[in-house]
């Protein structure tokens, strides 16, 4: 796992925000990547993020979360690498799909 350029970045963030399904967008945060998903219930937002717990399990990449009600705040980073990595973006690709 290496880290990524911020040019890396960029275009990786560019092509994240092209498949969002909401209005709110991922944005960079220091070495993190963030965003607040806002769903129609705690159950929803609950269901979802057992969801992801699921594929964050299969792709050995935790999220940094938190859950209020129906807002979930994630922000992802890759500690090995003290930075970004292809990880973070294809956690993130996942959370966009489940939504």
């Amino acid at each position: 796992m290496t880290k990524l350029s911020n040019d890396e970045i960029q275009a990786k963030l560019d092509a994240l925000n092209d498949i969002t399904t909401d209005d709110v967008k991922w944005e960079q945060d220091g070495d993190a990547i963030k965003k607040t998903f806002v769903f129609k219930s705690f159950i929803r937002a609950f269901g979802w993020m057992s969801q992801i717990a699921i594929w964050a399990e299969k792709l050995k990449h935790h999220p940094e979360w938190f859950n209020v009600y129906n807002k979930v705040e994630v922000r992802l980073t890759t500690h090995d690498v003290d930075g970004l990595s292809e990880l973070d973006f294809a956690l993130a690709e996942k959370m966009e799909k489940f939504k």
